[in-house]
C-alpha cells in the first residue's frame, strides 16, 4: 500500500495548514459571520475542505516521485527499460489513455503504483525487487493492473470522496471544538480562544483519522476492479500468478509514507485500515469471475 496513504497523509497535513492560516487570518470567522451561521460554516467547511484534497491530488505524482526516488524513464538504456515503456504503452492504447510516464524506484520488495491528477496525466512506478523477483508474464499483469486503475480514474474520484469527507471532517470539528470550549473554558468571545483553535485541530485530526477508514474501504473496492482491469490486459492466470508470488512471500508490505493502488495486499492488524484486500481474497475472486 502505497499511493493512498501519501495521499491521506498529504491532505491531512493540508487541511491543517490551511487551517492554521485560515485561523490566523481570521479567514473562518469571516465567513462564518458568527457562531451561529452555518451556513457560512459549511461553505468555509466546503472551500477548504474540497481545496486541500484537490491540492493533494496535484501534486500527487511530484510527491510519488520525491517520497520513492523514482527514476523516470526518459529514453530506455537496457532491454528491460525498452520492455516496461512498450508493454506500458500498449495496455495504454488498449484502456484509451494518454501514455504514462513510467519509472523505477529501488526496492528489494516487489511491487508498484500508479499516481496522477488525471488519466492523461499518470505515473506508472515499478520497483527493482519486482523486476528481479518476477517473470516478465506476472510483471505485465502488475502493470495492467496499475493502468487499470488510471483508466478508471480511481485517483480523481478518491480526491472526490476525500473531499467531501474533508468538508463534513471541518464543519463538525469547529462545531464540537466551540461545545468543548464554551462548556469547559467558559468562552463567551465569538472568536473562540486559544483553547478552541487547539481543541478544533485535535478533533479535526481524529476525525480525519475515521474518515480514512471510509477512504480505505473504498480502496479495497476498486482494488478487486484493478485486478479484474490486470486480468483482461495481461491474462487471469497472468494475474493470478502474480498474486501468487506476492502471497508466497517475495513481498513485504510497502512503506507507509506512500500509500499507492500498489499490488501488494496489506498485512494491517485491523481490516478497517487496510487499502487492500486480503490475497487470498483477490484471488478467489479472479477464479470465481473465471468460473462464471
Amino acid at each position: 500500500m502505497k499511493r493512498i496513504v501519501l495521499f491521506l497523509l498529504t491532505n491531512l497535513a493540508i487541511m491543517l495548514v490551511l487551517g492554521v492560516i485560515a485561523q490566523v487570518l481570521g479567514i473562518d470567522r469571516m465567513l462564518q459571520a458568527n457562531g451561529s451561521n452555518l451556513g457560512g460554516l459549511l461553505l468555509y467547511a466546503a472551500l477548504f475542505g474540497m481545496g486541500g484534497s484537490f491540492i493533494s491530488l496535484a501534486i500527487s505524482k511530484w510527491m510519488a516521485k520525491r517520497s520513492m526516488g523514482v527514476q523516470v524513464i526518459e529514453q530506455a538504456s537496457n532491454p528491460t527499460e525498452q520492455w516496461l515503456l512498450d508493454t506500458v504503452r500498449a495496455q495504454a492504447q488498449r484502456a484509451g489513455i494518454g501514455m504514462p510516464e513510467v519509472g523505477i524506484f529501488e526496492s528489494p520488495q516487489p511491487n508498484a503504483f500508479a499516481t496522477g491528477a488525471s488519466r492523461n496525466n499518470a505515473l506508472v512506478a515499478v520497483s527493482t525487487g519486482l523486476l528481479r523477483n518476477m517473470r516478465s508474464n506476472e510483471v505485465e499483469a502488475v502493470l495492467g493492473h496499475e493502468i487499470a486503475h488510471v483508466a478508471n480514474g480511481d485517483m480523481v474520484t478518491l480526491t472526490l470522496i476525500q473531499g467531501v469527507l474533508n468538508t463534513f471532517v471541518i464543519f463538525f470539528a469547529r462545531i464540537i471544538g466551540n461545545i468543548i470550549d464554551k462548556a469547559v473554558f467558559r468562552s463567551d468571545n465569538d472568536r473562540g480562544g486559544m483553547a478552541s483553535f487547539f481543541i478544533t485541530m485535535f478533533v479535526q485530526m481524529v476525525l480525519g483519522v475515521l474518515a480514512s477508514i471510509i477512504v480505505m474501504w473504498f480502496s479495497r473496492q476498486r482494488e478487486f476492479r484493478a485486478d479484474a482491469g490486470g486480468a483482461n490486459f495481461a491474462g487471469r492466470d497472468n494475474m493470478i500468478a502474480a498474486l501468487e508470488r506476492l502471497k508466497s512471500g517475495v513481498s513485504e508490505p510497502l512503506p507507509d509514507n506512500l500509500a499507492a493502488f500498489g499490488i501488494s495486499g496489506s498485512n494491517a492488524v485491523s481490516r478497517m485500515f487496510m487499502s487492500h484486500p486480503p490475497l487470498d481474497e483477490r484471488i478467489a475472486a479472479l477464479r470465481a469471475a473465471r468460473s462464471a
